[in-house]
């Protein structure tokens, strides 16, 4: 230990300092009130995810204004593939890849560029770009199916179901499907169980014809595997937990129990579908993506064609508040709305 005796001028008294020197580093201490105390750093506090707002501009004044409630737009998608509906803020909740897409061969995906828009259910926009208007944080592709269950918005991009949290926004969980290569249709169950499509294709055997399950923890397994599927797009869950399955290949409108058995093969007017809804009465909702029809099959009844000329007619989402269906339209970059009249 060694001391040190200095004059402060400003104090106009003497300070006695002293040192201990240890593993190289020298400690200094002083007495009085020559040395102060360095305010000790505050951690930095995690900013809220960033996501977009309504439509708006700033005024010459340099005030944000929301868009008037007197103008309306239309727009905002690229390639939207899937939508669900979102009855807390009544808004649609659609699926965007941003990146130009060939219909007639696997694109070159631009890394990282999806993202959702919200839509008011008389088609205008509401935020144009929700999640994606920021990438912090954000990973997502090229986003296909999608479903909300428990406050939660599920996405299927790639092998990657992809989570958000539905109020805000932010990224949750990301479950990986390690065996599929391109996760299509989804539905999930009460509980958080997730059942999602590979549709497959029959150049590639790699990529199965297949229905994964994921548990709400994240582990996958083969829930159907090959035949009675015959390239699956769509997937619902009904009112009694089964999975309800289309398929692009075929009419079939396939019903799984929880242990994967077949318990009941429905059929839609048309083959070539993608879009599946399952209302509580159990009435089901088809569109063909290849055909562009959509068919009605209410429980008991043979299934009937409500609209048709629709094109790319792909995986549809059930406005419960307005009673109306609302189909993407893939690469016309546009959203359908059928009104399904009074209940």
């Amino acid at each position: 230990m060694m001391f040190h005796l200095r004059y402060n001028h400003s104090l106009g008294e003497f300070v006695v300092k002293h040192s201990i020197a240890f593993s190289g580093i020298a400690l200094l201490f002083a007495t009085g009130n020559a040395l102060a105390q360095a305010p000790a750093q505050q951690p930095a506090q995690p900013q809220p995810y960033r996501v977009g707002t309504p439509l708006g501009a700033t005024n010459e004044a340099g005030q944000q204004k929301t868009m008037s409630s007197n103008v309306k737009v239309y727009g905002s998608f690229h390639f939207a593939e899937s939508c669900t509906f979102d009855p807390d803020r009544n808004v649609i909740v659609a699926m965007n890849a941003a990146n130009p897409r060939d219909m007639g061969s696997p694109p070159p995906l631009t890394p990282n560029d999806g993202f959702v828009s919200l839509i008011n259910p008389d088609g205008s926009v509401h935020t144009s770009k929700w999640i994606g208007v920021a990438r912090d944080g954000l990973t997502l592709v090229h986003p296909l199916g999608s479903a909300i269950q428990g406050g939660t918005l599920y996405v299927n991009d790639g092998n990657y179901i992809r989570t958000f949290d539905l109020k805000t926004g932010t990224p949750k969980q990301a479950f990986e499907v390690k065996e599929a290569v391109n996760l299509n249709g989804i539905g999930v169950a009460p509980d958080g169980t997730m059942y999602a499509s590979n549709t497959g294709n029959a150049t590639q055997p790699e990529n199965k014809q297949r229905i994964y399950k994921v548990t709400p923890s994240g582990q996958s397994s083969v829930f159907i595997d090959g035949a009675p599927l015959n390239l699956p797009n769509g997937v619902a869950i009904d009112p009694e937990g089964n999975v309800v399955v289309v398929n692009i290949g075929s009419n079939d409108v396939q019903t799984f129990d929880k242990a994967g058995k077949l318990v009941k093969t429905e059929h839609a007017k048309e083959a070539g579908n993608d879009g599946l809804v399952v209302l509580p009465d159990v009435t089901k909702y088809v569109s063909s993506v290849r055909f562009g029809s959509v068919s009605k099959i209410a429980p008991g009844k043979e299934a009937e064609v409500i609209a048709e000329g629709i094109p790319s007619a792909a995986s549809m989402c059930y406005d419960s508040k307005q009673n109306q269906l609302v189909i993407p339209l893939n690469p016309n970059n546009a959203l359908a709305f059928i009104p399904l009249g009074r209940r």
